[in-house]
């Protein structure tokens, strides 16, 4: 398993827009993909479960990403991240 955390800058956070492309994105690996928050988590793969967070701006997410392609899915969703929040 590889992970890494983020802090939020988007100033509205982890929102619909993003989220949804977030969704695509991590449809493309086998791996799966976690989001983390506190002890809150949704599957990177899941909208609803994802905005139901309520990540805001500064909060810290953890990303944890474990399977098969689990190298190139980590290092894509912390530029994925770094981009997009």
């Amino acid at each position: 398993m590889k992970s890494f955390e983020y802090t939020i800058t988007d100033e509205v956070g982890i929102h619909a827009r993003p989220a949804g492309i977030l969704v695509k994105e991590a449809k493309k690996y086998e791996s799966k993909i976690v989001v983390k928050m506190g002890d809150k988590a949704a599957e990177a793969t899941k909208l609803m479960a994802l905005m139901g967070m309520g990540v805001k701006k500064g909060d810290t997410v953890t990303v944890e990403v474990e399977g098969a392609d689990e190298d190139a899915a980590v290092n894509d969703m912390k530029a994925f991240f770094e981009n997009n929040f």
